[in-house]
């Protein structure tokens, strides 16, 4: 059935469908089309009603105005033109296709051979074109408009900021305080129940696993899996349909108000650098269809083939400016219309990569430099991708923030107990200057972490000493090998109490490293009830409990919860934690000694003992700082005990235990300056001390 409608030329910006007083404008470019027809569909989403021929405006944008339209209406485009791909042209307009700036979709996607142009490989230069139309298994673009967001953010400073890493449905799939219809959604997630917890944990910042609307791989749903984490991006300006309550994009919105309200900010982890169109085999769902030689970056060698720095089978060309402006636009709607507080980017040197390599000043990096909105937001760099070049750890600009990989690993080596590495513990304790301080960045640069989404989680990581991953379907062969764990003498789940005792204590000595390290710290959800994957590091396609959050009361999440907040008390009372440049030997703020067993400066001698796993930490801040509280914390990472001397000072008369990791703190909590305390295997002790003023008044 076909429908009469008034169809003016419009404007050619914005991009995508902007809702006006008097209809619905359209736009959306390509380079190399012929022809593109915009097509209206039924209420259902499954009877076409209409194809209108946009016209072809200046700078390649295709534009018309529906009359009359309104929000709700179902639409997506059809792009005629050369199929060629060896050449990298990519047109069958037999494919419908989703408008890249598309803000919410209608209708599920569902895998057929329907959205394949090439069903196999072609032979020799015989190219085999699949003319079936996608229509009826590819979602429709929808037309909404909600007005910018209007809450108060949080605002909260890099120096007291600590990120819970989060995934929307796995947060509350299984929560007892929420109703059944919102578990797993946006709104489920801001739930007070759930927002309750992360206050009683004092966690700033929730970053949340991809929001933007994504689908499974064919490999995946031919073996009965979903892709859970989302890095296969179908929308860059689109919720996720699946966390939506009530099919209403508003509900984002609603979510991160809620956030706010409660002084917690909303960070989102954004995939930019691919697709869900995959390799030159995969679906023409949107992009490839429009403009393969635009958005994507082709293999000068064989342009039939896709570069592929991501192992996703294709990769973005940010490098054109028309892919540059979508992906901004998409960031700043976040912001402005959505309310988010900020980013991590997946495979982020791919953002920054020239054809000559990766780039600090790359167009990317100096538009959101210059941006009123974006350079005010929080921005966070996942350094590293398969590209060349690809591990860019501290070469990021300046205003951003990166994952700290040799941070996470060599906290883990440590408490693990391999031997030879207390100079780089400390290095990294002390927030990775190695890495950031080269371009003039501080400490809050480096985005500390034991565990995140990817790998074990933090009880699988002292419970596990390889991966099992068979459920993945893929034999065990994927996931990293080498996740620097430890079982402790059983692998997997134990009835032994002095192992899972040793077990609980690892898990605080991680926590406590890393809430007290120099940086910014995030934590998975999850590492508060000692969640486990059954020792799957790679759980991206377990929708499952594999990967849903248990809230029953348990031994683990009533000992490592309250330790969590305590941590972070501590970390909020010391003003150290609050400085932004790195602290050296000759800072006018704090003065810090690395200290022996013995009580005393570390000497080179004991910096190069291979055997020495022992190191106190200790903070003084200088006469003019507010709070004259000193910070000592002693670690003990080797399997015996160890004996510490306090550090004697003239101006220390007292020292009191704040915290340890031992399953109930010493009794004895005041100790004298130059007491001799004995420091359980793999045990941390956190100490503090006021400094008393001497006679005259100084230190």
């Amino acid at each position: 059935m076909s429908v009469t409608l008034e169809f003016l030329a419009g404007k050619p910006y914005p991009l995508g469908a902007t809702l006006q007083n008097e209809g619905v404008n359209f736009a959306v470019f390509s380079a190399h089309a012929t022809k593109i027809e915009l097509c209206l569909f039924d209420a259902s989403g499954h009877s076409e009603i209409a194809r209108l021929a946009m016209l072809k405006g200046e700078e390649h944008v295709w534009h018309g105005f529906i009359k009359g339209a309104k929000a709700g209406m179902l639409y997506g485009f059809r792009a005629h033109g050369p199929y060629m791909p060896e050449l990298g042209q990519r047109f069958n307009a037999n494919k419908l296709l989703i408008d890249p700036y598309s803000k919410a979709l209608h209708g599920e996607f569902r895998w057929s051979n329907l959205h394949s142009v090439e069903l196999s490989e072609p032979l020799l230069n015989a190219n085999f074109i699949n003319n079936s139309d996608s229509a009826s298994d590819t979602p429709k673009s929808k037309v909404v408009s909600l007005a910018k967001y209007t809450g108060q953010k949080p605002h909260i400073p890099w120096s007291k900021t600590v990120i819970y890493e989060c995934h929307v449905k796995g947060a509350t799939a299984r929560h007892p305080g929420i109703t059944p219809q919102k578990q797993g959604t946006f709104l489920g997630l801001s739930e007070p129940a759930f927002i309750t917890h992360l206050k009683s944990l004092g966690v700033t910042t929730i970053e949340l696993l991809p929001c933007h609307h994504f689908i499974s791989e064919r490999f995946l749903t031919d073996k009965g899996l979903k892709n859970y984490w989302g890095y296969n991006t179908l929308s860059f300006f689109a919720p996720h349909s699946d966390y939506l309550v009530n099919d209403n994009i508003a509900e984002f919105q609603t979510m991160v108000s809620r956030f706010h309200q409660a002084g917690i900010e909303v960070i989102l982890d954004v995939v930019y650098n691919h697709t869900a169109e995959g390799n030159h085999l995969g679906p023409t769902l949107s992009w490839r269809g429009l403009d393969n030689l635009t958005y994507y970056r082709l293999d000068t060698a064989n342009p039939r083939h896709y570069i592929n720095d991501t192992g996703c089978g294709n990769t973005i060309n940010i490098n054109h400016p028309r892919v540059l402006q979508l992906i901004l636009d998409s960031l700043r709607y976040w912001v402005e219309v959505m309310g988010v507080d900020g980013f991590r980017f997946d495979l982020a040197p791919i953002l920054g990569r020239q054809y000559s390599g990766f780039k600090s000043r790359h167009a990317f990096f100096q538009s959101i430099n210059q941006d009123p909105i974006l350079s005010q937001v929080k921005l966070i760099a996942e350094p590293w991708d398969i590209g060349p070049g690809g591990y860019q750890l501290g070469g990021f600009p300046i205003a951003w923030r990166e994952w700290n990989d040799k941070y996470r690993d060599t906290m883990r080596r440590f408490w693990r107990g391999d031997l030879g590495l207390l100079p780089e513990f400390a290095q990294r304790l002390h927030g990775s200057n190695d890495l950031f301080e080269h371009n003039g960045r501080g400490p809050l640069a480096s985005i500390n972490f034991i565990t995140a989404h990817d790998g074990f989680t933090l009880a699988d990581l002292v419970m596990y000493q390889d991966k099992h991953n068979l459920q993945n379907g893929e034999n065990n062969q994927d996931g990293h090998s080498e996740n620097l764990s430890a079982n402790y003498g059983v692998e997997g789940p134990s009835e032994d109490v002095q192992i899972n005792a040793l077990r609980l204590r690892q898990q605080k000595n991680f926590l406590l490293t890393l809430i007290l390290s120099q940086g910014v710290p995030m934590f998975a959800a999850g590492s508060e009830l000692g969640h486990t994957q059954q020792g799957n590091n790679n759980a991206y396609c377990q929708d499952n409990e594999i990967n849903w959050l248990n809230f029953k009361e348990s031994t683990v999440c009533n000992e490592l919860s309250p330790f969590i907040r305590k941590l972070i008390e501590l970390r909020d009372r010391f003003f150290v934690y609050k400085k932004l440049n790195y602290l050296h030997h000759n800072d006018v703020d704090f003065h810090l000694t690395w200290l022996s067993t013995s009580g005393i400066a570390m000497t080179a001698e004991d910096w190069t003992n291979h055997q020495n796993q022992q190191l106190g930490y200790f903070i003084e801040p200088r006469a003019h700082i507010k709070s004259q509280e000193v910070l000592l914390v002693l670690f003990n990472a080797s399997d015996k005990t160890q004996f510490f001397t306090l550090p004697t000072r003239q101006n220390i008369k007292q020292w009191q235990l704040c915290l340890t990791t031992l399953a109930v703190n010493e009794s004895h909590t005041h100790y004298s300056s130059s007491d001799i305390i004995a420091v359980a295997a793999k045990s941390c002790w956190i100490l503090s001390a006021v400094i008393q003023e001497t006679p005259h008044g100084t230190l």
